[in-house]
Parts: structure tokens; sequence; C-alpha cells
């Protein structure tokens, strides 16, 4: 049976998000332009030759808005303007004019689930009587009990505790993650028409799409009923799992994936379309199962949703292939094309995940008291996840440091931990500081030249003293290096149009033995997952997850190659 994502075998894509590599910059942690120890627009700038010199097609940029940062920057307070900590709109503005000089999108966050709770709408709340228009904007209720003193559902916050606070009036308002970001209320058409204003005005300014953060968790069941589906103990309280979505065979939670959520992205749709040049749309949606998952690429809805299910998959050839298969039968159903993605900005890294004694873990963080992963292991085992990932039909996203194989801080002091999600559950979760360390750049630099400025402050977060090892100055140009494996897989990817192919299960594919195989075009990959050497058909090695990755005709366990078929 042959697989396919949107656009039709051997038919090269129509527009440019069907099969582009998009590379997810993380702005306080990929380069720091002034010195002050925070990355910023001016770094992302410098570094915009080194992306091109990649081979991506388009950068994805986590949120620069203002935001007092209680979250990293998706805690919004002004949805118009850039944080002075990255910038300027005039620095964004010349940012984006020299990444499409070199022929690269732009796409931005956009965070609709909620705003910062120093948002003035927010604010204006406050001050605002029961029942007025500004209480409106957002999930405000009256509590239960005899006086209102208890929540008005039993709904915990993703971050751990409740999802309720309780304000001067004694009115609550809900929050799904921390207590500075409280929910938006999209059954307010003033809500609706103020985020297409929001979108229209980065459209105007050239942004070539969205990321939609929380994107299945904008409308909540009617009359917010309470939730007795799956939860987890997260010290003397409960909330459900932070980063799945409930099994298919639950429930599904009455804040998360409600029919409502369609009709905004259908109007939405529309608006992007008004604009030239193939604007889109791709959902953060962590929806079980695919079927659902796809709903969200209809046609008239977004372009692109992450394919969580190949994430959560880890080094397992079965579970692997099964969520390609399942992956590609249901894009196909709707036209869209299969978006695939090993890491981002809130799991650990995939290189590390893959080198603990379970590689299908997805651990909510990892700490000095956790276990510690095999760092050779889940390198070599990332290497070839990463060419795993770049022979299939659609589009993937590379995490900032995917490039460089780039492993979690997995020993980061507690002392310096800034996520919510640490504190909200009272260290249970070790949170998601560890992935986002600033990247190296230079091995034998202050803050691994993370500053542009020799003088730079020390970085955000501290790194590591094994990140030296992985500085981009170590690998560009050096054969044999993660960057220019990946360097390698996306020439042959684009020239061999990859992102645009149809796959058929090779005659080697054997996930029950460890073995994931399959032909895409003119190339056949080759991934064993296995512990034992397996013998490679005839053809050409194009590339190779690693040097040593086949003796004697043999592929050695946790490598992967692409042969031509």
């Amino acid at each position: 049976m042959s697989l396919q994502a949107a656009p039709a075998p051997g038919k090269q894509a129509t527009t440019w998000w069907e099969d582009a590599v998009i590379y997810q910059i993380y702005p306080r942690s990929f380069a720091d332009g002034n010195g002050d120890g925070m990355g910023d627009l001016h770094g992302i700038k410098s570094k915009l030759p080194y992306l091109q010199n990649l081979g991506v097609n388009a950068v994805w940029l986590s949120p620069f808005y203002v935001s007092p940062q209680a979250d990293a920057g998706y805690d919004v307070a002004d949805y118009r303007d850039v944080d002075p900590r990255f910038g300027t709109l005039q620095d964004f503005d010349a940012m984006l004019a020299e990444a499409h000089e070199r022929g690269l999108k732009v796409i931005v966050d956009l965070v609709p689930n909620h705003t910062s709770d120093e948002h003035e709408w927010f604010q204006a709340a406050l001050r605002s009587p029961k029942g007025s228009r500004e209480r409106d904007r957002y999930m405000f209720r009256d509590g239960r009990g005899e006086n209102g003193e208890l929540p008005p559902n039993n709904w915990e916050s993703i971050f751990g505790g409740k999802a309720w606070t309780r304000v001067d009036d004694g009115q609550w308002y809900l929050h799904l993650f921390d207590t500075k970001q409280p929910d938006l209320n999209w059954e307010n058409p003033e809500v609706r028409e103020e985020m297409i204003s929001v979108l229209r005005f980065w459209l105007d300014r050239g942004v070539d799409g969205f990321r939609i953060d929380v994107a299945h968790g904008l409308v909540k069941a009617e009359g917010l009923p309470d939730w007795a589906g799956r939860e987890s103990m997260v010290g003397d309280v409960k909330n459900p799992d932070a980063l799945e979505e409930a099994a298919s065979t639950e429930p599904t939670p009455p804040y998360f994936d409600q029919p409502g959520v369609h009709a905004i992205y259908r109007e939405w749709n529309k608006v992007l379309a008004e604009y030239p040049g193939d604007r889109m749309l791709v959902a953060e949606a962590w929806v079980e199962p695919a079927e659902r998952l796809f709903h969200y690429v209809r046609q008239d809805e977004m372009q692109q949703a992450f394919n969580f299910d190949f994430l959560r998959a880890g080094w397992d050839a079965e579970r692997l292939s099964a969520s390609i298969t399942e992956s590609l039968v249901q894009a196909g159903k709707v036209g869209a094309p299969s978006t695939w993605v090993l890491s981002n900005h809130d799991t650990v890294r995939h290189t590390t995940r893959f080198g603990l004694q379970d590689p299908t873990q997805l651990p909510k963080g990892v700490g000095a008291r956790d276990e510690q992963p095999d760092e050779a292991l889940g390198l070599s085992r990332g290497r070839a996840a990463i060419l795993t990932m770049l022979a299939l039909p659609g589009s993937a996203y590379l995490y900032q440091g995917d490039e460089l194989g780039l492993p979690e801080h997995t020993l980061l002091d507690d002392a310096v931990r800034q996520d919510p999600a640490f504190f909200r559950t009272q260290g249970v979760e070790r949170g998601r500081d560890g992935c986002r360390v600033p990247i190296p750049w230079k091995s034998d630099a202050p803050g691994f030249g993370f500053s542009t400025n020799d003088d730079g402050a020390s970085p955000w977060l501290p790194q590591p003293d094994s990140f030296a090892r992985y500085a981009a100055d170590t690998q560009v140009g050096k054969p044999g290096s993660v960057y220019e494996l990946v360097r390698a897989a996306l020439r042959e990817r684009a020239a061999r149009h990859l992102g645009s192919g149809t796959i058929e299960w090779a005659p080697a594919h054997n996930p029950s033995g460890g073995v994931v195989s399959f032909v895409n075009g003119s190339v056949q990959l080759i991934a064993n997952m296995g512990g034992s050497p397996i013998e490679l058909p005839d053809g050409v090695v194009l590339v190779a997850s690693a040097a040593e990755a086949v003796e004697d005709g043999l592929l050695q366990p946790n490598n992967a190659v692409w042969i031509e078929a």
C-alpha cells in the first residue's frame, strides 16, 4: 500500500508549507545580540546566514511580544508590540526583511487561549463589576458553596493545582495554565474580532504564518462541567497530564478539542486567504486519535498540525511504524500534509529521551535526581531519527539545537529553574527549562558564544560544560558532524522532492525486528532500531547517520541510512 501526504505522488508541492522544513527559534535562547544574557531579534537576524546554509525553508519564532514573562512569553500583555527584552517592532521588521531576502519564510507564535493578567483587558476586568462587558471577555464565574468559597468546577491547571483563582469581589476566573494566564471567553464576539485584528496586524507586516498555541483549548464545553477523566497525583493535588491529551478510549476533557474550535479556524482561514503568498496556520493540538487531529487541517481550516503522536512514539520501530501509517492515512483523507516533529520547547529533547532505559518515555523534564541518559547512545539514535523524519513526505520541524544533536541539560540546579510547572507542582515536574537552555555557538567562548558581544552577560539559564563539544563552530563545515548530516539530508530531500513524495514499506521493513524501512521516490530509508546489525540491500548510500553506521555491508544498531532506490 502506498502512503502519501498531500500533494499527490510525483507532484511537486504547490504551496511552500506542504513540504517545508521549518526551524523553531526560541528567541530568548537562540542568540543574544545586545549582551544582556537573553536572546533577541538582533541575535536572530545575525544567525540567518547559518540557517540559510543549513537549508531550512522557514523559521518559527516562539513569542517575542510584550509580556511579564511568567511563562516565558506565553503570557502576552500586548499582542501588537515587541517586548523590549527582544527589541522593537523596527527590529522585527528588519529581521523579517532579511529572512525573506534569504529565501526564508517566517512564522510567529499566536497565543489565543489566554492573555497575561497584565493585559489591559484583564486589568479592566478586575476594575469592573460582575456581569460587565469587561468581565465577559474572560471566564469569570461565581463559586460554589454556601458563600461561593469553592471553585466553579473541579478543573485542574495543566501546570498543577487548581484552574481557578478568586478575585476580591468573590468571583473566580479560569486559567488552564498559570494564575497569570487567564483564559479568554471565545463565546464573546469581541474576543473573536480582536484576535482577527491581531492576525491582520502581523499579516500586514509580512509574516508568512502562525503557530497556534493550545489550538484545541479555546472553546470549553457548555456549562463548564466537572471532569472525572484521567488524572495523575502531583504532590497533594491532582492535575491532568501536562502534555498529553486523554487517550482515545477516555472521555475528552471539557476544556479540550470541543467542536466549536473549528468554526474559529474556518474564519481565520478566510482571513489568511485575503493575503498573497500562501500564508499558513499550524496547530499545536495534543489530540488523539489521529483522525480527530486531522480535523484541524481540513481544507477550510488550518494548513498544518504538529504530529505529536510521532514525537511520542520514541525510539521504537513498531510504535514509529504505526504512527507513520496512521498519520499518512488520516492526512490523505483530508488532503493535508502530515507535519513531523521530534522535539520542541515543551518536551525533553529527543537525543536525551532516546538515551533513557525506556526510549519511549516522555518525561516532564529531567533533573539531577532522575535517571541520567546514556548521552552517546541518545546522540546516535537522535541522528538516525532525524534522518528517518526527513525522509518522510510532508513537512518537518527542527527545534533549535536539533541540528547540533544538542541534549537536554539534565543537571540544571533547581535554584535557577523558571518554568511555572516546576513551582506549581512543588518540583514533582522538573519542567521545561532543560530543553530551553541557550544553545552553544563557540566552544571556547564565555557562554559558548551565546552573546555576540565578547563581554556579554551570562546566559539567562546556565549551560552545562558538555555543550562545548556540541557548539556550532565545531560542527559547521566539519564532515561527520550532526550539522553537516542534517545539511546533507536537507539538500537531498529538496533535490529529490521527498516532501511531496509517497512512501511504500520496503521488503526490509520489519518493525517487530526493530527495522523501519520505506521507499520514497528515489530514496530508501533503513533505520536499525534493533540490537543486531542488519544486511543492507544493494544500492549507493546517499546519507548515513554516522561514519560508522555501515560496516562490511551491515547497518549497525541505532543507525540509519538513505540508499539510492
